[in-house]
């Protein structure tokens, strides 16, 4: 039996007040039968000797039935209201029970070798793995996840985040000078060529754009010729330049070693000596973050960024076909195959737990028994008796119902027995 089905299968507190109740009756009854059958044997034994050995059996059964009530519902209350002493055991020492409940759990089911020892012996890594390697398995546990992280997102307050954003981009950004980093970064990019990329990039839009806005010069030559040329002129003046314009972009394009890259190239260089080692050019640089980090846009950035951020999860994660739950799924279902099939890791994850839960146990053990000793003492007497009447009251029945049986034979065998002797004496 599985263990939801073994739980399935544990009564509720309606079907174990049915069965007690039902128990109660058959005991009561059996009690009433014998009763009847005394008082009739009893009236008839003159008349009907082997009635007499019924009697016995009948008076024996009663004994032992009442007695064994007696028993039963001491346990419980006082017999019939009457407090009797030494009765109502159950309501009178509830806290002692609890106590000594706790005090069971604490050193039988909470002990090193009983916790360690049965983790040890179930392979919580390979249950684990092989639960987790089910998809449908993996797929609850993300969606579970996915419905825990969406509740956090919302609990989370957004001046709390943005202040947060703000405090670590202060300090991760603005707090280090700016120069230095810089330099070192473009004294690296340029010494590995990566400017050529960029100045490509620049030059072919460049090309792009004279090519298709020719335009463009318009008369920006012309105007500043003599009035007295006449207007051709002009119009040839402003289409050479446009075409003079276009051929030196082409050419610089063209050539890797044109003279105008090998300026760029040096500027560039000269530009990232200078942010690592020009205390001017590195007191422009920390000016220029000052201002940054007095504007407003530094507290708007963080809002946006955490606004965009937040959206984007709780997409993500409300929609069950996004590729974030998809992927989550997915490793979900890695890391049960990987233990599963990984002896190295599954022993190390097992250790981990082991040990965790020896920590657990070693420390807290006192602490997780007292929960039961609180809690038994925040019951109300006549609660706590109710509760433990539910759960063995049933069982307790059969004692009163075995009295009765056992007390008829007693009975039986003791009227039998005096009857015997005092015939052959």
């Amino acid at each position: 039996m599985t263990t939801l089905e073994a739980h399935r299968s544990v009564p509720t507190d309606v079907e174990r007040l049915a069965a007690l109740r039902r128990m109660k009756r058959v005991a009561t009854g059996l009690l009433i039968v014998a009763a009847v059958v005394f008082a009739v044997s009893f009236a008839l034994q003159d008349e009907v000797p082997w009635l007499a050995y019924v009697r016995a059996a009948a008076e024996g059964a009663m004994v032992g039935a009442i007695a064994d009530w007696f028993a039963v519902t001491a346990l419980f209350r006082h017999p019939l209201g009457i407090p009797i002493p030494h009765t109502a055991i159950i309501p009178r020492r509830k806290d002692e029970i609890g106590a000594t409940l706790g005090a069971f759990v604490e050193h039988e089911f909470l002990s090193d070798e009983v916790v360690l020892g049965k983790l040890r012996s179930i392979g919580i890594a390979r249950r684990l793995g092989g639960w987790l390697a089910t998809p449908a398995n993996a797929e609850r546990l993300t969606a579970e996840a996915s419905v825990a992280a969406r509740g956090v997102l919302t609990l989370l307050g957004d001046d709390d985040v943005e202040d947060v954003i703000e405090r670590l981009a202060r300090r991760h950004l603005f707090e280090p000078e700016w120069g230095p980093a810089i330099g070192r970064v473009g004294a690296r990019l340029v010494a590995a060529d990566q400017q050529r990329a960029a100045v490509d990039a620049v030059l072919e839009k460049a090309e792009a754009w004279l090519e298709a806005h020719p335009e463009a010069f318009g008369s920006m030559v012309s105007d500043r010729l003599p009035r007295w040329l006449p207007g051709f002129v002009d119009r040839l003046v402003d289409d050479r330049a446009a075409r003079e314009v276009l051929a030196f972009v082409r050419a610089v394009r063209a050539d890797p070693g044109h003279p105008l890259r090998l300026a760029i190239d040096r500027y560039l260089a000269e530009l990232a000596d200078d942010l690592q080692h020009d205390p001017a050019m590195i007191a422009r640089v920390e000016r220029l973050k000052g201002e940054l980090l007095e504007s407003p846009r530094v507290r708007e950035f963080a809002g946006e960024a955490w606004a965009s951020v937040k959206a984007t999860l709780d997409t993500a994660l409300a929609d069950p076909s996004s590729e974030l739950r998809a992927g989550l799924t997915a490793a979900v279902v890695e890391v049960g195959a990987r233990l599963v099939a990984d002896e190295g890791l599954a022993a190390k994850v097992d250790t981990w737990v082991t040990d965790a839960a020896a920590y657990v146990v070693r420390n807290y053990r006192h602490e997780i028994a007292g929960v039961i000793t609180e809690t038994v003492e925040r019951w109300d007497p006549r609660e706590t008796t109710e509760k433990l009447e539910l759960q063995v009251g049933r069982d307790l029945q059969f004692i009163r119902i075995n009295g009765t049986v056992v007390g008829a034979l007693a009975g039986l065998a003791i009227y039998s027995i005096a009857t015997a002797v005092h015939a052959l004496v």
